[in-house]
This record gives structure tokens, sequence and C-alpha cells, in this order.
């Protein structure tokens, strides 16, 4: 049958054991998938892990942008200071170093902490303050589904 599927009427009833049991429970909707509190359970085999890689990936990703942005800032945006890159370079560093920790539980306040160091280089560059700026977004965003996955 190539449409939707239709349900027995009447006369189609089924009779037999498929009518003894009653309708079957949809998957998601079975006593198992509850979390003991009652609530819903986020569907995701492991999701500390899950949440674990998407603070991971943001602060990769947070480093990789870092170091790509120096020779953009220098050719665009005119006088970057060697202060300014080793900032950068620090930042960089530093989300690298955090990306590899966040199975610890400081390492996401550190994130934080990081974001704000970010922003507040903007007083070398005004585009270290744009970066931050993004980026403190994103961390924001990942805190939120952190929260929101985890509880």
């Amino acid at each position: 049958m190539t449409g939707p599927q239709q349900r027995p009427t009447g006369a189609e009833q089924p009779t037999g054991p498929e009518q003894a049991t009653g309708p079957q429970q949809p998957a998601g909707d079975a006593a198992e998938d509850r979390a003991p509190d009652g609530g819903r359970r986020s569907g995701l085999r492991n999701p500390d892990k899950a949440v674990r890689g998407l603070g991971a990936g943001t602060m990769s990703l947070e480093a990789l942008v870092l170091l790509l942005a120096i020779q953009p800032i220098r050719v665009v945006g005119g006088d970057l200071s060697g202060a300014a890159i080793g900032a950068i370079v620090a930042l960089a560093v530093a989300c690298v170093v955090l990306a590899g920790m966040m199975r610890r539980p400081w390492a996401w306040h550190a994130g934080t902490v990081l974001q704000g160091l970010l922003l507040l280089s903007g007083l070398l560059h005004w585009s270290l303050f744009a970066l931050g700026v993004m980026f403190a977004l994103v961390w924001a965003y990942a805190l939120h589904v952190r929260r929101v996955i985890l509880g």
C-alpha cells in the first residue's frame, strides 16, 4: 500500500490476540522512556557525553577562529599590537586546554570566564570585542542546551 494506512472499521476489526491486548503504545510513551523523577528523558544514549562534546566543540571552534583571525585583523583592521596577538594566542591555547577538560564540572565555569576575557581583550582591538560578543552568545547557547539536557 503506497498511501497512508487506514484503521480497520466495523467488520474489519481484528479478532483474536490483537484485540485482547488492545492498542500498542508508541515506543516514546513507554514507561521505560521516563526518567526516575517522572520527566521525559532526553533521548540521547549518553547525555553527559553529548553535552561534553558540545562544550569541547565550541571551545575548539573558538580556538580555531581566534588563530585564523590574526592575519585578517592585521591586514584589514590596521594596528594589531604584539600584546593583542599574544592575547589571541593565549586565549586560543586556553580554549584548546578547556576543550580537553570538559569532563570536569569547573571547565564550564572556566569557559564562561574565558568568554569574559575575550570581551576584555576588546580593549586591545575592537575586532576582538566583536569576536567576544559572538562567542559569548554561542557559549550562552551551549550553557542553555546543557541545562535543558542535564536538568
